[in-house]
């Protein structure tokens, strides 16, 4: 029972391979004991992982990640498949820590702060459980949602869906694009390219941080405070 669960190390974290002739609750316990025994050299990373071996259900694999991180310090950011693992293991530069994530057909969550040089790739809209760092990237076919601070670059549309937005309870990106419009910052200042308060041109400005949104109108990117009345105007494919 010993290789019932197997911790192989991979370039994005860690894969987990599972038996497949044991119950899942044995599973469990074994993937218990597994990670208790490790909790020390893995310390408090936040870490990417996959699972082989055999066939998990979302709920499976969440189950196992509650495991994992009620027996260790470390944060489970993401899960990657086949299919991510792959493109890792086939990008020979792979320094960047560059993740493509398929996620659920309605979204990836990723949980954790996108650092400098990592880049988060997405087939769905994505939604960030922290902070974009300056010089960290994301790529996503569809929306992004960033609960934290967007600082980095963010590239929503990118097969070409200008009807793509970007909200951010920070919004001090360095580049934003969506679809073939891109809007760049200046050292310090709002994006030149970006227009605020297109219907609110006379809003006080504050200092408190307010939640915005950018999408495309009539060619050009525009950064708006997040309001219902905005979020009536915007258009989800």
């Amino acid at each position: 029972m010993s290789n019932s669960v197997i911790i192989k190390s991979n370039k994005q974290g860690i894969t987990v391979i599972l038996d497949d002739e044991i119950g899942f609750d044995e599973l469990k316990s074994l993937v218990k004991e597994k990670f208790t025994q490790s909790s020390s050299f893995f310390g408090s990373a936040d870490m990417a992982m996959a699972f082989e071996g055999r066939e998990l259900s979302n709920k499976d694999q969440q189950e196992l990640i509650d495991i994992v991180e009620a027996s260790t310090n470390m944060k489970v950011i993401c899960v990657l498949d086949e299919k991510s693992l792959k493109s890792s293991k086939d990008n020979s530069s792979g320094s960047n820590g560059s993740m493509l994530v398929n996620g659920s057909p309605d979204g990836l969550f990723y949980k954790g702060t996108l650092r400098s040089g990592q880049v988060l790739e997405s087939e769905t809209s994505v939604i960030v459980l922290g902070d974009v760092n300056p010089g960290g990237r994301i790529i996503s076919k569809g929306n992004v949602v960033v609960l934290g601070s967007l600082k980095g670059n963010v590239y929503a549309g990118a097969a070409g869906n200008s009807n793509s937005f970007v909200v951010a309870l920070d919004m001090s990106p360095m580049q934003i694009k969506i679809a073939d419009v891109i809007a760049r910052s200046s050292d310090s200042s709002i994006p030149a390219k970006i227009k605020k308060a297109r219907k609110n041109k006379m809003a006080k400005i504050t200092k408190s941080i307010q939640p915005k949104i950018a999408f495309v109108e009539d060619g050009n990117i525009y950064i708006e405070n997040l309001s219902s009345d905005v979020i009536e105007d915007i258009k989800i494919n």
